[in-house]
């Protein structure tokens, strides 16, 4: 019985992870790396750090960790100054719809983000209402595909892990869902989410009557 909800945010809710990627291509143009679209799949899903160290691994760069932090801050920043011009009409179709009718079945609905700015993304899409809790970069330890960003929002919602179900669209956060002992909705392309125990190519195509087949 699935009693609690958790979504991710870039790629599930809004694509912010086009956010991300025109950050990071910009920085990876400084040490002249071409970033695709591509190579940027295995960014998604993972922390900054460890982003900043696989577009390093592409061009054999080897950084002090002080410049790490430096270069880091830096993609952060064309980050944040990018995503202040979000706005609620750039959530995915039926996205919202899908949170609230599940909500509306008396199911728990978390947030679990591994991006330190999930609070503000939230906050400027007028949606932080419909969570019941948040979980964030600034508050795990480890990333994805390790388990403990849903782990964490499990045990702040009260609901074991076996009865929640993970929304996600990186194949990092479907092997985090499953280590976790949860369910897992895939969003986006069966080829690369295959694990998951569903897939769908857009959020807004899962209907909550399909929560009972999980």
């Amino acid at each position: 019985m699935i009693r609690a909800a958790i979504f991710d945010l870039d790629g599930v809710i809004i694509d912010t992870a086009h956010y991300h990627y025109i950050a990071w291509k910009r920085l990876a143009s400084e040490f002249n790396i071409n970033l695709t679209i591509e190579a940027n799949e295995a960014l998604k899903g993972v922390s900054r750090s460890r982003s900043l160290e696989l577009i390093l691994e592409m061009g054999n760069i080897h950084l002090s960790e002080e410049d790490k932090e430096k270069y880091a801050a830096r993609k952060n920043a064309w980050f944040i100054e990018y995503i202040e011009s979000i706005r609620p009409e750039e959530i995915f179709p039926g996205a919202k719809e899908l949170i609230q009718a599940i909500r509306d079945k008396g199911i728990k609905v978390a947030l679990a983000s591994s991006s330190k700015n999930a609070p503000r993304v939230i906050e400027l899409l007028k949606i932080k209402d419909l969570f019941d809790t948040m979980v964030d970069g600034t508050m795990i330890t480890q990333t994805k595909p390790h388990p403990e960003i849903f782990l964490m929002a499990a045990e702040r919602l009260g609901v074991p892990p076996s009865d929640c179900v993970v929304f996600e669209d990186a194949e990092a956060g479907v092997e985090a869902a499953l280590a976790a002992g949860m369910k897992c909705v895939g969003v986006g392309s069966p080829a690369q989410l295959g694990k998951a125990n569903k897939v769908i190519a857009k959020t807004g195509d899962f209907s909550v009557n399909e929560l009972n087949d999980l």
